[in-house]
């Protein structure tokens, strides 16, 4: 066929099999179409149109069998191509996640709007554009649910098989116990994880939704409705922080936000290491993971000075002030973003630590995002070698992470990725600043950085009107086609889409 002659050309003259990759892409997006009928039963069951679901669903398939059709040779993709397939299946996904808040949101009638709304459901950041979220249909509420959970799925497929194999971040070595060979083909490499991990990962959320439809039907939590208890627990396992309550967990009983913070950290804990521990029956490894431990530490400490600062500020007192601590702070440091109070009205301490572990994330191998909490252990490990191959400098001291040994290779990558990471959220903070500034709006410097984490570490809520309890809608559609951008950035780890511009890659 004509389409894929000219593919085959194009892969011979750079290198690149680029129709194998459009291949793989085509034959992965078609098995989106599926998820649109899950909205198509809830609008069934409320009465509500169920058009726009079909309609997305039947140009999804329709794209996806088509560019499969045309294209061929996804069996002889490997790492090289990867980067095409990971970049151009992320884009695809969220575009055609838009497609029924175009048809039939008002709110998201704007294609700017629908996309920032759809990124922000499958990165799994949370962050919204909408500003009367009561006003939403059942099923597009649920729609936008789905896409973080459906992201989540991604996520875990994609930290656990893609991107180790494409040496992205120096994850060949953080997870080079949990991938398959490097002679395996890139598409039977996400085959078998997938196979491994999403049994898992449905599990953990239909105990979660068993849980919280538990606590609404006992009358501890009657606003816990079985539509609420799916809802969040979606978007608690994705650690996406949606709801389709206008103010987040707040009004729900302190019952239910204990369960969410519970699942919280699960989501929050790397997915290879729940599953030796749980399926594997290997609970002793929950002990001896390094990152497992420094993560809890961190987020109880974290949650000790949030705490301690809002009684003493004489914000919050009591067990609210302990209840409302604790939530926030695993929220944002699991980068969940669900709220269950206003934190714009707190100290600017607790904003700095929240935003700080926005910063910091939980467990590589998480649905979480950010720049992932090994990256900060190895790095901190690092420089006590430094410190110490500076009083000795004849120590050989190789440096270990749960006791195996990590290259040279992957430490140069993991620091890379870091500075990489801290110069886009900034360079995303002053864009978003500059653009403000320009246009008058009453946006501060902190508010932008906050912005610019919150997109790109996949946390949800911001500063100011873009807070927990608030919506990003006042941004220009420059700054949110920043802010989009950021959220696709992050989530892939930026290093994929930066390949792609690169002139050595295409080279043959």
């Amino acid at each position: 066929m004509p389409g894929m002659r000219a593919a085959s050309a194009f892969a011979r003259a750079v290198g690149v099999d680029v129709g194998g990759a459009l291949n793989l892409v085509g034959s992965l997006i078609k098995y989106l179409s599926p998820a649109f009928l899950f909205p198509v039963g809830v609008a069934l069951g409320y009465g509500e149109p169920v058009w726009p679901f079909l309609v997305a669903g039947a140009a999804t398939a329709g794209f996806g069998l088509g560019l499969e059709r045309v294209t061929e040779g996804r069996e002889r993709i490997g790492a090289r191509e990867g980067y095409l397939v990971v970049s151009l299946l992320w884009f695809l996904v969220a575009v055609f996640g838009a497609l029924p808040y175009v048809l039939a949101e008002p709110q998201l009638a704007r294609p700017v709007d629908a996309l920032f709304e759809s990124m922000s459901g499958f990165s799994t950041t949370g962050s919204t554009v909408l500003t009367d979220i009561p006003a939403v249909s059942r099923s597009m509420l649920m729609w936008r649910q789905l896409t973080a959970w459906l992201g989540g799925v991604g996520i875990i497929v994609l930290f656990l098989a893609v991107l180790p194999r494409l040496r992205i971040g120096g994850r060949q070595a953080l997870f080079k116990t949990e991938m398959p060979g490097p002679e395996m083909p890139l598409a039977t490499t996400i085959r078998q994880t997938a196979r491994r991990f999403v049994v898992l990962y449905v599990a953990i959320t239909a105990i979660e939704v068993a849980i919280l439809t538990t606590i609404g039907l006992t009358g501890i939590d009657r606003r816990m409705t079985f539509f609420n208890a799916v809802a969040h627990s979606f978007a608690t396992i994705a650690t996406a922080g949606f709801s389709p309550e206008a103010r987040s967990l707040e009004p729900f009983a302190p019952a239910t936000q204990w369960a969410i913070v519970f699942f919280m950290l699960v989501a929050g804990t790397n997915f290879a290491l729940l599953y030796a521990g749980i399926i594997g029956k290997r609970p002793v490894l929950f002990a001896r993971d390094e990152e497992f431990r420094i993560g809890l530490l961190v987020a109880a400490l974290a949650s000790a000075i949030v705490v301690v600062e809002l009684i003493s500020a004489d914000v919050l007192n009591g067990a609210q002030a302990v209840r409302d601590g604790v939530f926030n702070t695993v929220s944002m440091m699991t980068t969940t973003g669900f709220a269950n109070a206003d934190f714009n009205q707190w100290t600017s301490l607790s904003a700095l630590v929240l935003f700080g572990l926005g910063l910091v994330g939980a467990s590589a191998g998480s649905t979480s995002g950010s720049i992932k909490l090994i990256r900060h252990v190895v790095i901190a490990k690092m420089l006590r070698r430094e410190i110490d191959q500076t009083v000795h400098p004849q120590v050989v001291s190789p440096l270990r992470v749960n006791g195996e040994p990590i290259d040279e290779r992957a430490l140069r990558a993991i620091i890379v990725f870091v500075f990489l990471y801290l110069g886009v959220c900034a360079g995303g903070a002053f864009a978003v600043l500059l653009d403000s500034a320009l246009r008058g709006m009453d946006l501060t410097p902190f508010q932008s950085l906050a912005a610019s984490i919150t997109t790109l570490g996949g946390v949800g809520p911001g500063l100011g009107f873009a807070g927990p309890m608030g919506s990003f809608a006042p941004f220009s559609d420059l700054s949110t086609f920043i802010l989009t951008a950021l959220m696709y950035l992050g989530r892939l780890e930026i290093v994929p889409v930066l390949v792609l511009f690169t002139a050595s890659h295409w080279r043959a």
